[in-house]
């Protein structure tokens, strides 16, 4: 191999441990755990799905800022609190945990399967 396809390789193999690496901060619960957490009122929870999705199947008491607009609705939510995200399958969410992540959130839960695991 020459030096770029060298560069290359490691380039690649960079961006997948970023990409699967477990975020310091997001922490992934099961839907039981998610539930454990409705009592407290230090607890945001949001859902990143559609408006369509959202409405066709949601719970009490999440809210829905879907993933797209989260940029523009952080204004909205409380730094000093946890966020529990939920999506439809775990995907989206976990894409918006990081996004918290990085505007300074420190205690956010993302449901493992997302709405497709609640019971």
């Amino acid at each position: 191999m020459d030096i770029i396809q060298w560069i290359f390789l490691i380039i690649v193999i960079a961006f997948l441990i970023n990409r699967f690496m477990p975020v310091k901060g997001i922490t992934n619960i099961s839907v039981q755990e998610a539930k454990d957490k409705f009592k407290d009122n230090k607890v945001q929870f949001i859902d990143v799905r559609t408006p369509g999705e959202y409405k066709a199947n949601h719970r009490k008491p999440f809210e829905n800022i879907p993933l797209s607009n989260l940029g523009n609705k952080i204004d909205k939510l409380d730094k000093e609190k946890e966020v529990v995200v939920i999506c439809q399958s775990g995907m989206r969410s976990a894409k918006a945990a990081k996004f918290l992540k990085k505007q300074g959130f420190d205690k956010i839960y993302n449901v493992k399967g997302g709405m497709s695991a609640w019971l």
